[in-house]
C-alpha cells in the first residue's frame, strides 16, 4: 500500500509539474504573441517615418546678400539657419551639448534606458509628462520626422526612430544634424544662426562662455533666453559648465573663468538701411533664374557690388534734393515728386548705389530700373558722338536758326524751339552741346542720319524702343535711368562700354560657385571720340546747363535733360571713376513746375552725392591721338593769340580744325 501511495504521489507531483511547465510555456507564448502583435500593431498603426532622407541632410538654410566688402545687407529664409560642418566648429562646442543634453551619447544605441526610466518615474510621481529624458538622437528624430506634441505614442515612435538612426548614421553625423537643426529661440535654427543672433558672430568664433550659453538653450529657448531672463540664463550656463567639468571635458578652473567671462550681445540685424531697391533687384534676379525655393531656403551666398557708404550718401542726397525742391515751390504740394539715382564704377560697370524712389516702404516700384521716361537733352551726347565719329569736329559750325519741318500728321508742321526761345546763328558743335541747343542737334541728326544714331545708342546699351524720326534728337524716346547711365560709361571709359553689374558671385550652401558677375566691356567708340565728348561735357558743368553740378575736386563731365512740360528732369554725370545718373519727376508725369530743369532739380543732387564718393584719380586721361588747341568760342577759328576769348578744344590729330574751315 505504501508503494502504491508513493507511486500515486509521484504521479501527482509529475502531473502538477507538467501543468506548471505547460502553463509557463503557454504564458511565454502568450507574452511573445502579445509583444509580436503589439509590435506588428505599432508598425502598422504608428506610421513610422522613413529615415533615409537623413543620410543627405539638406534643411532649409538662410540665403545671405553681402555688399562689396563682405558685410551682410539682407537675409532671406523660411528658417534662419546656416549649415556648418561639425569639423568647422570649435572643439568644445559639441562637447558642451553632449554634457548638457546627453552624457551617454557615445554609449547608447539611440535610446538611453536609464534616462527614460528616470524620466518615467519622475512623471509618475508628478502625475504628468513634464520630463522627457530624450537623447540627442531622439531630439533629432523628433525635430526632423515627428510632431512636437507630448504623447506616449510619439515617444514610442521617437524611440524606434532613434534606434534606427543610431544604426544608420555615425555619432558624428547625428551630432552634425543635431547642432544644425535644433531651435535656439529668437528665430534661430542651428548653432551658427544662434551665434549670429545672440553674439553677432559666427559659431566658429565663439568662446567657452558663449558656447555654454548656447548649449543651455535647447531645453527651453524662451525660458533661458538671455534677452528675456538673464538670471536664468546664467544659472543654465553654470549648469552646462559644471557638467562639462564633471565629464572631464574642461577643468573646474576653466569652468569658473568661463562663467565670469563678460558677455557681449550682438546687435539686432536690421535689413535694408536704404538698400531696399538694390536688394529687391537682386532677389528678383535670383528668383527668376534659380527659383523661389533656392532664394528663401537654398542657403545661397550672394556677393554684390553695393557699397554701403555710397548707398547711404545716395539716400541722403536724394532725400535732401526732394526736400529742397519742396521748399523752393511756393505752393503746398499734396504729394512729393519721386527721385531715382544709380551710380556705377566706370571701368567695371559695378553698381555701387541705387535709389529707386523716395520711400521703399511706401512704393517698391524701382524708378531707376523699371520706369521708362523721356531723357530729354540727356540723350543728345549720343547724337554728338555719332557726329564726331562721322566727319565733324568740336569747332564745326552749324547755324542755329528757326526750323520748319513736316509734322507727324499729314499737312502739319513741326517748329522746334530752343529752351531759351532764341537762336544764336552760327554756333560751334561744342558750344551747342554745352548750352543744349535743340535746333543744332536736330540739324546734326539730319546730316548724319537717324539710323547711325539709333545704332550707336543700341551699341551703348540702350535697348528700349527708339523713335525713327527727328524728335529722337531731343530725347523723345523713353528709356530707363539705368540704360542711360550705362550708356555714359562709354564716354567715361574712353570708348569701352561696360554692362551694369549687380552681383559678383553666387555660391550654394556647400561653397560651390554657381556664377560670377564678370565685367563685360566692348569697344564702341574710339578713344579720341570718347575723350572729345568728355571734354565737351566738362564744359556743360563748367559753363553750361549743368553749372549746378560744379564743385568737385575731380574733373567731371555730364549732361542735363528736361522734357517740354517739366515732367522729367535728369542729370547724367561722371568723373574718371564713377558714372551717376539722377532723375526726378512724378509717377503720373505731372509738371515739376516752371524752370524745374535737370540742371535745377537733379544736378545739385548729383553734386551732393558725388562729394561723398572717395576719389582716386583727379583727371580724365588724354589719348595720344588727341591735341588740345585754343579756339575762338564764337567763330570756331584757331586763335592762339587771343587767349581771353579762346577755349581749349580737343581735336583728333588726323582731323585738325583747319580741315573743315
Amino acid at each position: 500500500m505504501a508503494a502504491q501511495s508513493n507511486t500515486h504521489s509521484t504521479n501527482r507531483v509529475w502531473t502538477w509539474t507538467q501543468v506548471h511547465v505547460a502553463f509557463y510555456f503557454l504564458s511565454i507564448s502568450c507574452l511573445l504573441t502579445l509583444f509580436i502583435g503589439l509590435g506588428l500593431f505599432l508598425f502598422l498603426t504608428l506610421n513610422i517615418p522613413d529615415i533615409s532622407s537623413l543620410a543627405s541632410y539638406t534643411p532649409p538654410a538662410t540665403t545671405v546678400i553681402l555688399d562689396r566688402n563682405g558685410h551682410q545687407i539682407d537675409t532671406i529664409f523660411t528658417q534662419n539657419r546656416f549649415v556648418v560642418p561639425i569639423d568647422k566648429l570649435p572643439g568644445e562646442l559639441p562637447l558642451a551639448f553632449v554634457a548638457a543634453e546627453d552624457a551617454r551619447f557615445a554609449e547608447h544605441a539611440g535610446v538611453d534606458a536609464w534616462s527614460t526610466l528616470r524620466a518615467l518615474l519622475h512623471n509618475l510621481r508628478k502625475g504628468g509628462k513634464g520630463q522627457g529624458g530624450s537623447t540627442i538622437t531622439q531630439q533629432v528624430a523628433r525635430s526632423l520626422l515627428l510632431t512636437p506634441e507630448k504623447t506616449y505614442t510619439r515617444k514610442i515612435k521617437e524611440a524606434i526612430l532613434a534606434y534606427r538612426i543610431d544604426k544608420a548614421l555615425s555619432k558624428k553625423e547625428i551630432l552634425h544634424i543635431y547642432l544644425n537643426q535644433i531651435y535656439f529661440g529668437e528665430g534661430a535654427y542651428g548653432v551658427d544662426a544662434a551665434a549670429r543672433v545672440y553674439f553677432g558672430k559666427k559659431a566658429v568664433e565663439l568662446n567657452l562662455a558663449e558656447i555654454a550659453i548656447l548649449a543651455g538653450l535647447p531645453q527651453a529657448p524662451s525660458r533661458y533666453s538671455p534677452f528675456k531672463h538673464f538670471d536664468l540664463t546664467k544659472k543654465r550656463q553654470a549648469y552646462v559648465l559644471n557638467r562639462m567639468a564633471e565629464e572631464g571635458y574642461i577643468t573646474a578652473t576653466r569652468a569658473r573663468k568661463a562663467y565670469a567671462h563678460p558677455l557681449l550681445w550682438g546687435a539686432p540685424f536690421e535689413a535694408d538701411g536704404g538698400c531696399g531697391y538694390f536688394v529687391q533687384y537682386v532677389k528678383k534676379y535670383i528668383q527668376e533664374k534659380y527659383g523661389w525655393q533656392a532664394l528663401v531656403s537654398g542657403g545661397l551666398t550672394i556677393e554684390t557690388t553695393l557699397d554701403q557708404s555710397m548707398q547711404k550718401a545716395a539716400t541722403a542726397a536724394t532725400g535732401r534734393g526732394v526736400a529742397k525742391w519742396v521748399v523752393r515751390r511756393s505752393k503746398k504740394m499734396s504729394h512729393l515728386p519721386q527721385v531715382a539715382l544709380v551710380a556705377m564704377e566706370a571701368s567695371t560697370g559695378e553698381v555701387r548705389a541705387l535709389v529707386g524712389g523716395t520711400d521703399f516702404d511706401k512704393s517698391q516700384f524701382n524708378r531707376a530700373i523699371q520706369a521708362k521716361r523721356q531723357p530729354g537733352s540727356a540723350f543728345k551726347p549720343i547724337v554728338y558722338a555719332a557726329a564726331l565719329r562721322d566727319t565733324f569736329t568740336p569747332s564745326s559750325i552749324i547755324v542755329d536758326e528757326p526750323l520748319v519741318l513736316p509734322g507727324s500728321a499729314p499737312g502739319t508742321t513741326w517748329e522746334p524751339q530752343n529752351f531759351s526761345g532764341k537762336f544764336d546763328g552760327p554756333t560751334t558743335l561744342e558750344s551747342s552741346l554745352i548750352h543744349s541747343r535743340n535746333i543744332v542737334t536736330i540739324k546734326l541728326l539730319q546730316q548724319i542720319g537717324i539710323e547711325p544714331v539709333r545704332r550707336l545708342a543700341r551699341e551703348m546699351g540702350i535697348l528700349s524702343p527708339l523713335n525713327k524720326d527727328l524728335s529722337l534728337a531731343l530725347g523723345s524716346s523713353e528709356v530707363t535711368l539705368l540704360e542711360l547711365a550705362g550708356a555714359y560709361t562709354t564716354f567715361a571709359n574712353l570708348g569701352l562700354r561696360t554692362e551694369p553689374v549687380f552681383i559678383t558671385r553666387i555660391t550654394d550652401r556647400n561653397g560651390r560657385v554657381l556664377e560670377t558677375g564678370t565685367t563685360k566691356d566692348e569697344r564702341i567708340l574710339d578713344e579720341e571720340t570718347a575723350y572729345q565728348m568728355t571734354r565737351i561735357m566738362q564744359g556743360v558743368i563748367e559753363e553750361g546747363t549743368g553749372k549746378n553740378a560744379w564743385g568737385l575736386e575731380q574733373e567731371a563731365a555730364g549732361k542735363t535733360g528736361t522734357t517740354d512740360t517739366y515732367s522729367d528732369a535728369r542729370f547724367i554725370g561722371y568723373t574718371p571713376e564713377i558714372v551717376c545718373g539722377v532723375w526726378m519727376g512724378f509717377d503720373k508725369k505731372l509738371s515739376l513746375g516752371d524752370h524745374e530743369t535737370g540742371g535745377q532739380a537733379c544736378a545739385p543732387i548729383w553734386l551732393d552725392f558725388m562729394q561723398k564718393v572717395p576719389k582716386k584719380t583727379n583727371s580724365f586721361p588724354i589719348p595720344e591721338g588727341i591735341v588740345l588747341l585754343p579756339m575762338d568760342r564764337e567763330t570756331g577759328k584757331f586763335d592762339p593769340d587771343n587767349r581771353d576769348k579762346s577755349t581749349w578744344m580737343a581735336f583728333r590729330k588726323d582731323r585738325m580744325p583747319w580741315t573743315d574751315q
